[in-house]
């Protein structure tokens, strides 16, 4: 009659760089689905597997230093869905940067509404940075595939605004139970882009320029004609409502 050994688990100790990875990707689940005020150091450890004090032994800095690095990696990811070859029609390239970034948002959901809503006891003046240099990037990257290097005021100010308007329309989509359907959300925000262009190269040389330059890249059946063939009708239809000029 024989004994059967008892079964050993086989354990590798996890170098300095892999249990900050670990803990730092536990963290991140965490921030994605739940407000920074709502997630507490016990519960990364928790979801990590170790103990409190590890926690405390890689993250000195306690939960807030945990969050803004988490926020940190969390940045870099969504800085990445903006970056996108400058080859093809400008609207197709701006509309596979907002796929990925639908999908950063639908992955993020709550995270992404704290981090953006902002009055979380976790905010600091380095969180908002983080945050703001998103938005930047975000900008840079929009005026890179306009082909304008150096904006003036008037055509960075058209780019920052849809950046918030586009931010503002994640926060309502989440709060809408994700609704529309998020390829209907991007080829709306992509002609809301389109007709903030429009409207800013009506009284302004440089956008004007930036968009004569777009339409020679795009196509009658892209995003442009196709905006154009349903706007053209209406505005022509309701042109005879205007009020006349008066005379001079």
């Amino acid at each position: 009659m024989t004994s059967s050994a008892p079964v050993t688990r086989a354990y590798r100790r996890l170098s300095v760089e892999e249990r900050r990875r670990q803990l730092l990707d536990a963290a991140l689940k965490l921030f994605a689905h739940r407000p920074p005020d709502e997630v507490s150091l016990d519960d990364v450890a928790e979801a990590a597997g170790v103990s409190r004090p590890l926690v405390y032994r890689y993250f000195p800095g306690g939960k807030q230093q945990l969050y803004e690095t988490a926020l940190r990696s969390a940045a870099d990811r969504l800085e990445l869905c903006f970056a996108e070859p400058t080859a093809g029609p400008p609207t197709e390239r701006l509309s596979r940067v907002l796929d990925r970034y639908l999908v950063f948002v639908d992955e993020h959901d709550a995270g992404f509404s704290a981090l953006l809503r902002g009055g979380s006891v976790a905010e600091t003046s380095r969180t908002t940075t983080i945050v703001d240099e998103v938005r930047r990037a975000a900008a840079e990257q929009i005026l890179v595939h306009l082909g304008v290097t150096r904006p003036g005021p008037r055509l960075r100010m058209m780019v920052r605004t849809w950046i918030a308007a586009v931010e503002a329309a994640s926060l309502i989509w989440l709060d809408e139970a994700k609704q529309p359907p998020a390829g209907e959300l991007r080829d709306w925000l992509v002609d809301h882009l389109i007709a903030l262009l429009a409207a800013t190269a009506a009284t302004d040389e440089e956008t004007a320029a930036a968009v004569k330059d777009l339409l020679a890249l795009e196509t009658a059946a892209g995003p442009v004609g196709t905006l154009a063939g349903r706007v053209i009708p209406v505005v022509s239809e309701g042109a005879h409502l205007l009020p006349a000029s008066p005379a001079g």
